[in-house]
């Protein structure tokens, strides 16, 4: 996501396409006085599909192309020829996306690469005057019209699907920690907020699994409140299956880590409170700095709990952060059975 706008809301409106009309011919071929009728049926309009693609992840593309519209079924034709179905559209999103009718209801979501599902359903195509011959009406002149495709307001909300999240104050070095550990290329400088939207990165090991982890921006004080961006930041965590806690050991920025720590927990209990048992991992960093061992021994005391001690920039702990994370996130795990229920907007 380096250097590219990020929207994980949009608004699109889809329309389905017509179905073709049915057509009213009659066979004239010589020596067939009594040819009869012979119009084909329309062809049926095009549905429109929301479908996951890994490929993306933001909704920017479609907050610059809102209006989705499938193509029109072709008319039938003499000889009984059925016009063509339209193609069907697909409106690429990226895995994690929700959709939301124009007032707020749920109406369906995409987790995985592939996932899709119909949003609005293409019209039928319209009878030709071959299926209105009777014993007593031999020259019909009757077809039907294609019914009209559907037309809706859509809302979408995108929710980064990733096995892991990271989680901590600004500078406490969660970009830096996120390029060492997989393939992605944040923003990294020597001061807050430098990450302004989520990171999604895969983390690679030798036998070919992987683990995708997301960099979440830098959260502060009152952030279940929505200040600072925090409920835009929080809800990108709520489909991770794991949480990293990374604290500044250092107090590079006059933090205390055992507060930092305990005011984090608390922040994501207040926005959700299932985030409070989610399974985590606390993580120390700039154990490279000197006075980083003083407070990770007061913050032992502090909170019963020891982290474990890397230092990102340095490259120091990060390959056993990783063999660990592989241990403690297996790839086998569903996100299905434990996530709860969307709200709506």
């Amino acid at each position: 996501m380096k250097g590219k706008a990020f929207k994980d809301r949009a608004k699109i409106y889809v329309s389905s396409g017509r179905g073709g009309n049915g057509a009213a011919t009659f066979r004239r071929e010589k020596f067939i006085p009594y040819g009869g009728p012979n119009g084909g049926d329309g062809g049926r309009g095009g549905h429109v599909f929301i479908l996951a693609d890994e490929n993306l992840d933001s909704l920017l593309h479609l907050v610059y192309v809102p209006h989705q519209r499938a193509r029109n079924g072709e008319a039938g034709m003499n000889r009984e020829c059925h016009g063509k179905n339209a193609d069907d559209l697909y409106v690429k999103v990226p895995p994690g996306t929700m959709v939301y009718d124009d007032e707020g209801g749920f109406v369906g979501e995409v987790l995985h690469s592939g996932d899709q599902f119909m949003l609005a359903k293409g019209g039928r195509g319209g009878l030709g005057n071959c299926h209105f011959k009777t014993s007593t009406h031999q020259a019909p002149r009757e077809c039907t019209p294609g019914e009209e495709g559907e037309q809706k307001t859509l809302q979408l909300e995108l929710k980064l699907v990733a096995d892991v999240g990271l989680v901590g104050y600004p500078n406490a070095g969660k970009s830096t920690l996120i390029s060492k550990l997989s393939n992605a290329h944040p923003k990294i400088a020597p001061y807050p907020f430098t990450t302004l939207n989520p990171i999604i990165g895969t983390v690679m090991y030798d036998d070919f699994t992987s683990l995708r982890i997301a960099d979440i921006p830098g959260l502060i004080d009152g952030a279940h409140e929505g200040i600072g961006l925090g409920h835009a930041f929080l809800r990108h965590i709520e489909r991770t299956r794991f949480l990293i806690f990374i604290l500044d050991m250092a107090g590079v920025d006059g933090r205390d880590p055992a507060e930092d720590y305990i005011n984090l927990r608390k922040e994501l209990r207040l926005y959700r409170h299932e985030l409070d048992a989610r399974p985590y991992l606390l993580v120390a960093n700039k154990m490279d700095l000197p006075e980083a061992w003083d407070n990770y021994k007061a913050f032992i005391e502090a909170t019963g709990e020891t982290p474990v001690s890397i230092s990102a920039e340095a490259g120091e702990g990060v390959d056993l952060l990783k063999q660990q994370l592989k241990l403690l996130v297996p790839p086998s795990e569903s996100l299905h059975e434990s996530e709860p229920e969307p709200e709506p907007w």
